[in-house]
């Protein structure tokens, strides 16, 4: 008969600290006995326990024993026990029950989050016992990455399957939709209204709109209560601003949350005294200017926001971000003057005035240091574009006060020459000695820039041809630039040659040649046929004070013989061979960034021809025509990673105009303005080329000319919203206006015709290449009714 003791339970009565053994057989069992083991040995178990027969027993041995078994991982249940035989001896028995082994694990019913995110949080190893506690945590991490994603309504479950002795082990997810956002709630604040605060933050709740979807997304709601909310308030003078409490309230059956969120404002300071202590190099009047609370008048955009109540309502409020910028912006101007080791300390005093309104005494308190200058400047990256090239577009050189505007007007200049990876690294500054002196050194990566195109090509005015064309904007290495076109066909043989050396014998002294000769027949604009050979020469000076701006002096010849077409049309054209001689002027002042889509800066260009008279040749007029560009960024995402280009929003006018005087007589096909679509004389979108004419607009025109559609005078305008994507891609929004005149006394302008659309245009081996859709609003039919409509406009080898 044996008799089976559960000593567990018998020595657990036994107080902790009393040092006393069981009494009987099962105190010194004469056996261990393992039972239950299939996978893990017998002697492993023992080897793990610690128990031979003999040992005397008691509870902290036991507890070691169990313990010890469990730490293995390899079995789920250990139990044990003690069993006397009809001998009297005693063994001690350990039943224990395996875990199973995974053979692998999977996740199923992920859309959101990507498979690869969540097995990385899974801690499972095929062939290794299966641990709930890791299966549970891998459930929890799950789920806690999904409520980051704003999906409170999914749900993880584990199920397992065997398989040749194996358990696979398949998280199944149910990801549910995001939880919908019912309402924000704003408690504590007693100043600031509540739907302005809402009004800051990306956690908005649902609204009747279909993109008021009120999605939860745990990212963007830590966004609003670490930074947005307390930007606002303390943008209102509420600088000891805290959000207390933040509680999300889910109603997983309904999938809606309630956000709670506590705040404590503080009081709200007002300004009060300024001053600036330690400054040198400049005076207090000038570090004032910087000072954000004078008193000035209210701008056009603060008196609209008071009209609808969304002003300021005290503008003596103090406002924490105005003053962090323009403790930057005055940082800034000392490191335009060299200062680049200068401190400024913001210090914000509490106090509270005689009538017990809580103040803040504003300093700056400067320790100015010692001016750094440009030690070195060194280029880097450079295999095949000579320093020098590189050097001429910099506006910083060795011995220079360190300038952080030149600086990156320089980095700019690299950039827009197109001959290296865009975007370019920053330029590197590192300290080059003890007196504080710095070296500048910019990162380069080349990229192919020549290229040689062949093929067909047709065209609107030269018909079905063919093409050959080598161009090389940095010939040698040396910023030279070189191109050969030849196109050729039925109806055109154009030969063009030119050659720019922007630096002629290291100078600052820029030179174009140019040669051609050109047999055209133009089909569809019908303006019959020429024959045109000349050249030209132009000379670029700088000017002083000014590296963005420069004068073009120029000479050009041209021999030229026109007929049929309107010639054959309009007896009064003189069919007989002619020549002009031209001297131009142009002053340019170019400061625009990321070209060719250019996304700041402005263009400024007046250009002067004057052919004939003393010059010489058979035609005597003076042509002038100035154009005006401004490009502002309005936002910008991304850009941030090393190797990025930043998306940019930009908004940009243009305006156009020209005038001539005198006879241009047959060079008025080329001399004159012509004004409509994109291809030939000035751009109007919406309308097709040649139908703009100083008699107004004309329909049917099919881009025919005829004389009377030249003026000697014209001016356009464009407005464009566009987003540069990078320097390959730009797509806009457009609105264009102008009109072409008889003479520039008739010049009016509330005579203009208008044409609005979408554009999109992008950089190819040929240059870039664009389409436009655009609407004519004051197009007419042939009875003079309105008639506006659409348009597609395709252009090919200009610069937007």
């Amino acid at each position: 008969m044996l008799r089976r003791l559960v000593l567990p339970i018998a020595l657990l009565v036994v107080p902790a600290g009393v040092r006393a053994q069981a009494s009987g057989p099962c105190a010194t069992p004469d056996s261990v006995v393992i039972r239950g083991n299939t996978r893990v040995t017998t002697p492993t178990v023992l080897s793990d326990i610690g128990i031979t027969k003999g040992d005397t027993l008691n509870f902290r041995v036991l507890q070691r024993a169990i313990r010890n078994l469990y730490a293995t991982g390899q079995f789920s249940t250990v139990q044990m026990g003690c069993e006397i035989g009809a001998n009297g001896h005693a063994a001690a028995v350990f039943t224990v029950k395996e875990r199973p082994l995974l053979g692998h694990f999977s996740v199923e019913g992920e859309d959101v989050i990507g498979e690869g995110a969540l097995r990385d949080k899974i801690e499972l190893l095929s062939g290794k016992p299966i641990d709930p506690s890791l299966v549970a945590r891998a459930v929890e991490r799950i789920d806690s990455m999904y409520e980051a994603k704003g999906y409170y309504l999914a749900s993880v479950t584990p199920e397992s399957t065997v398989s040749n002795g194996f358990t696979n082990v398949a998280f199944k997810v149910n990801e549910g939709r995001r939880l919908a956002v019912s309402g924000v709630q704003i408690e504590g604040g007693k100043l600031m209204a509540s739907s302005d605060v809402v009004g800051t933050m990306q956690t908005k709740p649902e609204g009747f709109w279909f993109w008021h979807k009120g999605e939860f997304d745990e990212d963007k709601f830590q966004s609003d209560i670490n930074d947005r909310i307390p930007k606002l308030y303390q943008s209102d003078g509420f600088i000891d601003f805290q959000v207390q409490k933040d509680t999300l309230l889910v109603d997983k059956q309904n999938g809606k949350a309630m956000v709670q969120v506590q705040v404590k404002e503080g009081p709200q300071y007002h300004v009060g005294t300024f001053e600036v202590v330690g400054n040198r190099h400049f005076s207090t009047a000038d570090i004032q200017r910087f000072y954000p609370f004078t008193a000035r008048p209210a701008s056009l955009g603060q008196k609209v926001k008071g009209l609808i109540g969304k002003g300021r309502g005290d503008q003596n409020l103090f406002d924490a971000a105005a003053w962090d910028d323009a403790t930057d912006k005055l940082h800034t101007a000392y490191a335009n003057e060299g200062y680049i080791y200068a401190t400024i300390r913001p210090v914000v005093e509490r106090t509270m005035s005689k009538d017990s309104v809580p103040m803040v005494n504003l300093r700056w308190e400067i320790d100015e240091k010692t001016p750094a200058t440009i030690n070195r400047i060194d280029i880097a990256g450079n295999d095949y574009t000579s320093d020098q090239c590189i050097r001429d577009a910099l506006v910083i050189l060795p011995g220079d006060v360190f300038s952080q505007d030149r600086l990156i007007r320089s980095y700019q200049n690299i950039q827009n020459l197109g001959f290296f990876e865009s975007p370019m690294p920053p330029p590197d500054t590192k300290q080059a000695n003890d007196k504080g002196d710095v070296d500048v050194i910019f990162h380069l990566k080349e990229k192919h820039t020549g290229s040689v195109n062949f093929g067909a090509s047709v065209g609107e005015g030269t018909g079905l041809g063919g093409f050959i064309g080598l161009d090389q904007p940095n010939l040698f290495g040396l910023c030279k630039k070189a191109s050969v076109q030849w196109q050729y066909g039925k109806y055109v043989n154009d030969f063009q040659l030119s050659y720019t050396d922007p630096a002629v014998f290291l100078s600052r002294t820029s030179a174009t040649a140019t040669a051609y000769s050109t047999y055209s027949r133009y089909l569809i604009a019908d303006l019959g046929q020429s024959q045109a050979s000349g050249g030209s020469l132009q000379l670029g000076f700088p000017v002083h004070g000014s590296p963005f701006t420069r004068l073009y002096v120029s000479y050009g010849g041209e021999a030229v013989r026109f007929t049929g077409g309107i010639a054959t049309r309009d007896t009064a054209i003189d069919t007989r061979q002619h020549f002009r001689s031209t001297v131009g002027f142009q002053l340019t002042h170019d400061n625009r960034i990321d070209l060719p889509f250019p996304s700041a800066g402005s263009l400024r260009t007046v250009d002067a021809q004057f052919n004939g008279g003393p010059l010489g040749g058979t035609a005597s007029f003076q042509r002038y025509t100035t154009e005006l560009r401004n490009y502002s960024t309005v936002a910008q995402w991304g850009g941030d990673q090393p190797g990025s280009q930043a998306m940019k929003l930009v908004f940009g006018l243009t305006a156009r105009a020209g005038m001539l005087f005198g006879n241009s007589g047959p060079f008025f096909y080329s001399q004159k303005f012509a004004m409509g679509g994109t291809q030939y004389g000035e751009q109007l979108r919406g309308y097709e080329e040649f139908s703009i004419t100083p008699a107004g607009f004309v329909p049917g025109t099919n881009s025919n000319a005829t004389v009377q559609s030249f003026g000697n005078a014209f001016f356009s305008t464009t407005a464009e919203l566009g987003i540069r994507f990078n320097s390959m891609l730009y797509s806009d929004l457009f609105y264009d206006a102008g009109n072409v005149y008889d003479n520039p006394r008739d010049f009016d302008p509330t005579r203009l015709f208008r044409g609005a659309g979408i554009g999109v245009a992008i950089v190819t081996p040929l240059g870039p290449l664009g389409l436009d859709w655009a609407y004519g609003f004051d197009r007419v039919d042939a009875s003079g009714r309105p008639a506006p409509k659409w348009m597609l406009h395709f252009k090919l080898g200009q610069i937007f």
